[in-house]
């Protein structure tokens, strides 16, 4: 084995033994390289491979430091050894009472007749004409509702993203987005050999004029927006951006895909962009957040002109929706279920809400009483890197650096996403209250925190 390994091997075994800890802060390599008698090209190169196993981060004009270590490969089913943080990454919002009342529809599946029907034969992209109806009263908005023709389904939100894109965009073809953006996208256009390109931000998210002269360097291919409650900053664009964009659209002769996954929880929001221009607008959404993401479905508003080859990437990508899953939904929309938990999720988010403006008072935070989630710019000199690690280590609370959402070779912001929805309310409150402390005790009284030893320890 090359030296550069064997040494880097060290170090990940002082991380994983907690010798190292996240935050650490490593010491300059010409110093590492004099402590390890190496030469200075060599701990070049322990830096990088420690970087490729994600067990470090290097902060421009502060130094390198130690990452939460990943978990090592092991057994998939795996009994967990210790308590596990809280989760305020994960975010799917679920209340007292979700289980029994989704029963309902489920137990009424059980009869022969109907499980022949969802179960022996693969659903298509199509769906069915009541499943295409329930689709379109589920995903209609005040002054909105669409086509049940124009409806093909998927079998989650991230299936449907995927198949919008590729349909829309071809490998090496470049997609506008949000310089800050769900990172599911990211990754399905890397899957996807598509290159993404940030489109400048404001307080309603995309800019006209950052779309247009992205455009004009190099043409797009399409776009992705986030108009209603963006994912991670709960924007919402106003009807005026949202008209000024759709004109721009058809200007440009491109389409956009519509993510409105979250858009439920505001019901004052204007009505979506495919409203605007429903001829330049795929708009995908699905049941997840509204339900749960065990048993959904994804839903994609097509325009006449893209449903071939929508509903072609669909069934080649093995995107479709499961049978039983689609019967479920249908049931689900047509006895009541999906408007009685939007209701309790509206109302639970407004109350999670309540904990983030009592525990993170005097912080700078983007959201909105309506989300599940909250953008919060850290107080320096926290760096988001070293913060993310130091609340899974030293608070037990697991949240998203902003890196995560970044798009493009800039910098990373200085922020955090948390997540509102998975854990019970108090659990919630605690977790909050354990992030304020930390934030307010800055790198070096976390280090203190964790008693002796910290930094240069490598």
């Amino acid at each position: 084995m090359e030296e550069y390994r064997r040494i880097a091997d060290r170090v990940e075994a002082a991380v994983r033994e907690g010798r190292l800890r996240p935050g650490d802060r490593l010491p300059p390599q010409r110093v590492f390289a004099r402590r390890h008698a190496i030469a200075n090209s060599t701990a070049i190169r322990v830096y990088g491979e420690l970087a490729r196993r994600g067990l470090v981060v290097g902060e421009v004009g502060r130094g390198t430091f130690v990452r939460a270590a990943p978990p090592l490969p092991g057994p998939a089913l795996a009994e967990a050894t210790g308590a596990a943080p809280v989760d305020l990454q994960l975010n799917y919002p679920f209340f007292d009472g979700q289980a029994e009342l989704m029963a309902r529809a489920l137990a009424a599946l059980a009869r022969p007749d109907v499980l022949a029907e969802a179960v022996t034969r693969p659903a298509a992209a199509t769906g069915t004409p009541e499943a295409r109806d329930a689709a379109a009263t589920v995903l209609a908005r005040p002054g909105w509702a669409p086509d049940p023709e124009s409806v093909l389904f998927a079998g989650n939100g991230r299936r449907a993203i995927a198949a919008a894109l590729s349909s829309l965009v071809p490998p090496g073809g470049r997609l506008g987005v949000e310089a800050l953006t769900y990172p599911l996208v990211k990754a399905v256009a890397e899957r996807l050999g598509i290159r993404l390109v940030p489109l400048g931000l404001d307080a309603e998210g995309v800019r006209p004029e950052a779309l247009a002269a992205a455009h004009r360097a190099a043409p797009l291919s399409a776009v992705y927006l986030q108009p209603t409650l963006h994912n991670p900053l709960s924007s919402t664009a106003g009807e005026g951006r949202r008209a000024e964009l759709a004109e721009l659209l058809r200007g440009l002769d491109l389409t956009a895909v519509e993510d409105t996954t979250w858009a439920f929880l505001a019901p004052a929001a204007p009505a979506p962009l495919a409203a605007h221009a429903p001829e330049r607008v795929l708009l995908v959404d699905s049941l997840s957040k509204r339900l749960a993401p065990g048993l959904t479905v994804g839903y994609l508003v097509v325009p006449g002109r893209l449903r071939a080859a929508v509903a072609e990437a669909l069934r080649s990508g093995a995107w479709t929706a499961d049978g039983l899953a689609l019967a479920a939904a249908t049931r689900w929309t047509g006895d009541g279920t999906v408007a009685e938990a939007v209701a309790a999720k509206r109302a639970e988010a407004a109350a999670r809400h309540a904990l983030v403006g009592r525990r993170l008072a005097g912080h700078v935070l983007r959201t909105s009483p309506h989300a599940y989630y909250c953008w919060w710019e850290l107080p320096a000199p926290w760096r988001a890197e070293t913060f993310t690690a130091a609340a899974a280590e030293r608070a037990g609370v697991a949240v998203t650096p902003g890196s995560a959402f970044a798009v493009g070779t800039g910098t990373a912001p200085d922020a955090i996403r948390v997540g509102l929805a998975s854990p019970p309310r108090a659990v919630l409150d605690e977790a909050l209250s354990r992030l304020a402390a930390l934030a307010a005790a800055g790198p070096a009284g976390a280090d203190r925190a964790a008693g002796p030893g910290g930094a240069d320890r490598a």
